[in-house]
């Protein structure tokens, strides 16, 4: 038994939830923040990754790249790297800038992040690159909207108006806990999504609203494949639809609402524009086909009397409608957000407490929260001024297919010739489809720098590794928009290896390329926090809050910050006079018909919301359903060498959940390992059997680290369960060309061969010089 006295808890924080740790005889101590409700099991990922293998000790350079230099290589992934040291490896990158920037500009830079490194606002991966780069090159190719909501992101701005508003400042879980009686979920709203929140989140309320929304006598409704996407507090009724059909029961719904005229005529001619040219497309009119119950029933596997009794249980009644971020990461993914506003519409609830369109309530942690009422320290990006840009998900298309035309919102666009790709916070082989597709693509460019903690799939296929720090081993502030509490995220401890902070690296280089000044502007990384923070002090103090000075908010831990009031935010506002306060769309209301979206002349994405038939259907070889969702122990694939995740597996592989009619017609039973295979690859994961999903899907979460048996092979088989070897790499349509990752078509069999050992935390082979 250890004689040292109690270590120190220091306060800290993450995506997942805020804790404390503390150091012990060597061993991390980890616990959640005293006033969360329910707290994330997620930081339990924390104690055995801290000093895992899978850490990046020292700058790497892979060999081939050094002894060759710049240029295509398709043994990216495969080759093996050269420990170097510090000075060395910056003074070799900041060369390699210099070259590409002379020769090529900051049109052939690709600045890759994707922001979900660490819960600090300073040392946020995301903006510490981007600003490098802006510093360094004037600019660069950066990518715009998300994997998340690349769909939703583009269409709500066209019809309903401005994003942020629509999904955070709109209806809370204290008004669905207090006003909502009946809540319609499609695609169901999930804890493991809730559970985080960039910036941190001290308090996990979605299980207590629901507990509390359910006790008062509120109806949760859950429409999806799984069971488990409400929680059990819910007491959710389950309506097991086909996956990607979620439109077409929409449609069905509105038109039996309005064939027995319980539709809110009043509601949609005031606050909304178009519908009698939607009219014209549900009742038949347009096209001959009526969307009624008994056609949608063929669609959705739903029965056409039991949509029909769905639809009048909603009249009359306080309902919100909410569409969950996965309906949108699917082919014509943009179809279902507008369709469930029009469903909303026809029900005449927006703005109302508790009622309305809740899109996404319950896919992230700040959603569904008051905003503070006061700024958080967030560090400037500067200005790019080179201005091109991409949907994050066409990634591997621009890498493959430089010079080629592209449509997007509107627009007649051109992929850019790149270069040089600079990663820094994000790994695309857990976010991007088609992985085998994504390997061929980051061969084509000169050079690929890549910023991380641990050796991922991604840092596998760098050419530069330079080692990062994990948030614990560094100093910053904790802050989300809409969670009350900004934290003093105190160091733990010590940097592993010779891991060094984004800031300093970056620091490092923009001083070998005499930008220095630009992207430092002469401050350390405390005076950074201090110079930040300084912006949320002078507004509590304008408003009259209390409020400490950087040094007695440092020792104190954290600063409680006031919030908004509750009251709707601007969709309130516009049901009270949508004249004074009109919505941000051409039209200043709803459009249930867009002149601007029918204007672009796009097939993939109609004027107005249509059931558009996917292509990437059920056949033959390919009878199962596969939904990639996300994981409940980690973040994307954060951490997946955690004590939480590693749990959770099965003989070391992710599990995937399928019926048992699929089972016995396969011969698997539970436990057993299964391959998942298609024409673009196949992955081994532990079958779990369960009546908790529709038959004829699978459910394989995404964040498994890739790990191919042969990566010589061109599609070799992941051992690990990374569902991304299966997913079709196309965009949702022309107008928002989204990620279509949540669903395809799959087989499964029982695995029968030798079972391959699993390498994804295992280091690559790393050989000094010679």
């Amino acid at each position: 038994m250890s004689t040292d006295p109690a270590p120190p808890f220091r306060p800290h924080s993450s995506h997942w939830g805020v804790f404390s740790a503390a150091m012990r005889d060597g061993e991390l101590l980890v616990r959640p923040h005293p006033g969360d409700p329910d707290p994330n099991g997620i930081i339990d990922n924390f104690p055995a990754a801290l000093r895992h293998p899978a850490r990046i000790a020292q700058p790497m350079v892979r060999r081939g790249w050094l002894e060759r230099g710049p240029g295509p290589d398709d043994r990216r992934g495969r080759d093996e790297f050269v420990p170097m040291e510090w000075n060395a490896v910056l003074d070799l990158l900041a060369g390699e800038l210099r070259r590409v920037g002379m020769r090529h500009g900051a049109g052939a830079v690709f600045g890759g992040s994707y922001g979900w490194s660490s819960a600090g606002r300073f040392h946020h991966a995301q903006s510490q690159i981007h600003r490098f780069l802006n510093a360094a090159f004037g600019g660069y190719v950066a990518s715009v909207n998300s994997y998340s909501s690349g769909a939703a992101s583009v269409i709500v701005p066209h019809v309903l108006g401005n994003y942020e508003d629509l999904t955070k400042n709109n209806v809370t879980w204290d008004q669905v806990a207090q006003h909502s009686e009946v809540v319609l979920a499609f695609g169901g709203m999930a804890l493991r999504n809730a559970m985080v929140a960039g910036g941190g989140i001290s308090e996990h309320v979605e299980r207590g609203a629901m507990e509390t929304a359910r006790a008062r006598g509120c109806e949760f409704i859950l429409v999806g494949p799984l069971r488990g996407d409400l929680p059990e507090e819910s007491g959710a009724e389950w309506i097991p639809g086909i996956p990607g059909t979620d439109t077409a029961l929409m449609l069905a719904l509105v038109h039996t609402l309005v064939a027995e005229g319980r539709h809110d005529q009043a509601f949609l001619d005031r606050y909304t524009v178009g519908w009698p040219v939607f009219a014209r497309y549900l009742l038949g009119e347009a096209d001959g086909q009526p969307k009624d119950a008994d056609w949608a029933a063929r669609i959705t596997g739903v029965p056409a009397e039991q949509i029909r009794a769905l639809a009048r249980r909603l009249q009359g009644r306080r309902v919100l409608i909410t569409v969950a971020h996965a309906l949108q990461r699917a082919e014509h993914g943009e179809q279902p957000v507008w369709m469930g506003a029009v469903l909303a519409a026809v029900l005449g609830q927006i703005g109302l407490p508790g009622g309305g369109y809740g899109y996404a309530l319950g896919a992230i942690g700040y959603y569904g929260r008051r905003a503070n009422a006061v700024p958080g320290p967030t560090l400037s990006q500067g200005r790019n001024r080179h201005g091109n840009f991409i949907p994050v998900a066409r990634i591997a298309d621009m890498l493959l297919n430089p010079g080629t035309e592209y449509r997007y919102n509107g627009q007649t666009r051109r992929y850019p010739e790149i270069r040089l790709v600079y990663w820094a916070g994000g790994n695309p082989f857990h976010h991007h489809q088609d992985l085998n597709r994504l390997r061929q693509a980051f061969a084509r460019v000169d050079t690929l720098v890549v910023h991380e903690l641990a050796w991922t799939a991604t840092a596998r296929h760098a050419d530069i590794i330079l080692p990062a720090t994990m948030t614990l081993e560094r100093e910053d502030i904790g802050y989300s928009s809409h969670d009350p509490l900004m934290v003093a995220m105190h160091r733990i401890v010590e940097p592993f290896g010779e891991a060094r902070d984004d800031y300093d690296i970056f620091a490092e280089l923009s001083r070998r390329l005499r930008v220095d000044e630009v992207f430092t502007e002469g401050r350390s990384s405390r005076e950074w926090l201090r110079h930040l923070y300084a912006r949320t002090e002078e507004a509590l103090r304008a408003q009259g809050a209390p409020a400490l000075d950087f040094d007695a908010f440092w020792e104190a831990g954290s600063l409680r910050l006031p919030q908004a009031p509750d009251d709707g935010g601007p969709w309130r506002a516009f049901r009270e006079d949508p004249d004074a306060n009109p919505l941000p769309t051409p039209s200043g209301k709803i459009e249930i018909f867009s002149e601007t979206v029918a204007g672009f002349g796009e097939a993939s994405c109609p004027g107005h919301p249509a059931w558009l038939p996917p292509e990437d259907v059920p056949a033959p070889a390919t009878p199962l359903q596969l939904i990639a969702n996300q994981p409940a122990t980690r973040l994307h694939s954060q951490l997946d060498f955690g004590g939480h995740s590693a749990a959770a597996k099965h003989r070391g592989r992710e599990v995937a959940m399928l019926h048992p009619a699929d089972a016995e017609a396969r011969g698997i039973a539970d436990g057993d390992i299964i391959r998942l295979f298609n024409a673009r690859g196949a992955c081994l994961a532990a079958a779990r059997v369960s009546p908790d999903i529709r038959p004829g899907v699978v459910q394989l979460p995404t964040g498994a680290w890739y790990d191919p048996e042969n990566p010589e092979e061109d599609r070799p088989l992941c051992v690990h369960g990374n569902p991304n070897v299966l997913t079709r790499d196309v965009g949702t349509s022309a107008l928002a060309q989204g990620c279509t990752g949540q669903l395809t078509v799959v087989e499964v069999e029982r695995f029968t061969g030798n079972l391959p050992p699993i390498r994804a935390f295992e280091p690559p082979s790393a050989k000094p010089e010679a």
